[in-house]
């Protein structure tokens, strides 16, 4: 299967709250507070996308996931309470969700993987992100991908834990960049 990541566009808002909307609900289910106070909502996606943070992961024309990327724009951390590893330029990823219908098949891990090649296509070597105490997979993801646990940062009253990845410049172009296309392994 060929995995593609590119920005959204306005049209897609609709098929990428779907997926959000899934992910809120399995948030539920796991019995966690994350997603479950009104965010993210429509008017979140629309601007992601109207700002150029929103990116979608694609199977042919299907959209299997969706999350935000930003360069050096999350006010809540610089109020970590810990310590980040470098204070340079960083990517910022946020909503991270997968389609229900493509869950077990590692893609959240293969959006991180695109977004490692989006921060070297633009001489960046920080990766910066936080997740809720109890975002099982998501915590999975960042340990086998190598992101350090910095700390803890606020959002909306909540504390998140925090990570980063420091990519090493030595190996950059070595992962997928955004808007290229990853040939999955199964």
């Amino acid at each position: 299967m060929q995995y593609h990541f590119r920005k959204a566009i306005i049209s897609e808002a609709s098929q990428i709250w779907d997926i959000l909307k899934q992910a809120i609900e399995r948030r539920k289910k796991d019995g966690s507070n994350q997603w479950q106070d009104g965010y993210p909502n429509p008017m979140v996606i629309q601007r992601d996308i109207e700002s150029g943070a929103g990116y979608v992961l694609t199977e042919g024309d299907i959209i299997v996931g969706y999350c935000a990327v930003m360069l050096n724009n999350e006010p809540a951390y610089a109020d970590i309470q810990g310590k980040w590893l470098t204070n340079k330029d960083f990517v910022v990823v946020h909503r991270v969700a997968i389609s229900e219908n493509y869950l077990g098949k590692r893609l959240g891990q293969k959006i991180l993987e695109f977004i490692e090649g989006f921060a070297e296509e633009r001489n960046i070597y920080s990766i910066k992100a936080d997740t809720n105490y109890d975002n099982q997979a998501m915590l999975r993801i960042f340990e086998k991908l190598g992101y350090v646990y910095c700390g803890e940062v606020f959002f909306r009253g909540s504390v998140r834990k925090a990570y980063e990845k420091v990519l090493d410049r030595n190996t950059a172009g070595g992962t997928i960049a955004a808007g290229k296309t990853l040939e999955s392994e199964r």
